[in-house]
């Protein structure tokens, strides 16, 4: 896995402060797609609490018609909720998922916490099925510390 060199190099897009946060996540998600075989589609989903909703921020991959998505829909609705990593080896067998494509076959989505409250999340789509191990969701956690600084 090249978490390592996709950390360093994920660490000077973060660094750039002449770059607004959002080109900062879409050179994010461009850097993680084309860094990771298995990443197929990688976006970020914010949260608006009033209206209970996630709203689609920069991705890379597949055009989506899920640019806005409830609180409780799909895995990026449950994370919205539960506050917690889901890891989804097999999209197949999950019931309460959003297909986004027919070519996607798992599924990964880690949320962002500032100051303590899920503001967003990072959502990967793979065509792989099971690809995600541990490491995955470390370093998208990391990933996820640094989009909270910058926002």
């Amino acid at each position: 896995m090249p978490f390592k060199n996709l950390k360093h190099q994920a660490t000077t897009i973060f660094a750039n402060d002449k770059a607004t946060a959002k080109e900062r996540m879409a050179q994010i998600c461009e850097l993680l797609r084309d860094g990771v075989g298995y990443y197929d589609w990688v976006g970020f989903y914010f949260a608006n609490h009033d209206t209970k909703t996630l709203h689609l921020g920069p991705y890379v991959g597949e055009e989506t018609d899920h640019t806005v998505i409830p609180f409780g829909k799909g895995i990026c609705g449950q994370v919205a909720v539960s506050n917690n990593n889901f890891v989804v080896p097999d999209v197949k067998i999950q019931d309460n998922y959003i297909a986004c494509s027919m070519t996607v076959k798992a599924e990964i989505v880690v949320p962002i916490f500032k100051d303590g409250v899920n503001v967003g999340q990072i959502d990967i789509d793979s065509n792989t099925i099971d690809p995600f191990s541990p490491k995955d969701e470390e370093f998208l956690e990391w990933i996820c510390e640094q989009v909270a600084m910058i926002m």
